[in-house]
C-alpha cells in the first residue's frame, strides 16, 4: 500500500484526551469523532486535513486510556497513517484493530513536509527533503488487516 500526504507534526506524549476529548465519547459516529479529533491541542486540526495526509510526532503517541476511539477519530478524520518515534501499547494495537497504519522511526520530519510511505517495502520519502528512511514492514497477517480497513473487516473475509 502507498501512501502519500502533507505532516501534521505534534511532539511527545499525545495521549488519547487530546486526541479525542472524553466530552465527545457518548458517540461512536466515526464522522462525528473525526470532527473533533485533536481540537483540544489544535483547534483547526479538521479543518486543515486534506485527505491522506499523515501525522508524525515524538514519543508515546497515544498515550492514557485505552479508547478505540482515538485511532477511530484519527482514521475517519482522513489521516492515512500516524508516524512516531514510539507508540503507547494499547494504542498501537487498536489502530491495527481499526486499519489505521502506524510507523515506528526515528527519521527527521518536519511539520509540512510530503511524505510517500510504502507500506509493504517499509519506506517513508520525504519528498521535501529529498530522503528516503526505512522501518520493518508490517508481516503478512497485521498488513492484511489494516488492508481490510481493520479486525473485523479482516475476519469477515475469512
Amino acid at each position: 500500500m502507498l501512501l502519500k500526504g502533507t505532516v501534521i507534526k505534534y511532539g511527545d506524549n499525545v495521549d488519547t484526551d487530546v486526541i479525542i476529548p472524553a466530552r465527545y465519547l457518548n458517540t461512536s459516529d466515526p464522522k462525528e469523532l473525526a470532527s473533533h479529533c485533536m481540537e483540544d491541542i489544535d483547534k483547526d486540526f479538521a479543518k486543515k486535513i486534506k485527505p491522506g495526509d499523515i501525522i508524525v510526532a515524538g514519543s508515546n503517541f497515544g498515550c492514557g486510556s485505552s479508547r478505540e476511539h482515538a485511532p477511530i477519530a484519527i482514521k475517519y478524520s482522513g489521516i492515512s497513517c500516524v508516524v512516531a518515534k514510539s507508540f503507547a501499547r494499547i494504542f498501537y494495537r487498536n489502530a491495527i484493530n481499526t486499519g489505521l497504519p502506524i510507523i515506528e522511526t526515528d527519521a527527521e520530519i518536519d511539520n509540512g513536509d510530503e511524505l510517500e510511505i510504502d507500506l509493504a517495502a517499509g519506506t517513508i520519502t520525504n519528498l521535501t527533503k529529498g530522503e528516503t528512511s526505512t522501518f520493518p514492514p508490517f508481516p503478512a497477517f497485521l498488513q492484511g488487516i489494516i488492508d481490510a480497513g481493520g479486525l473485523m473487516n479482516a475476519m469477515k473475509k475469512i
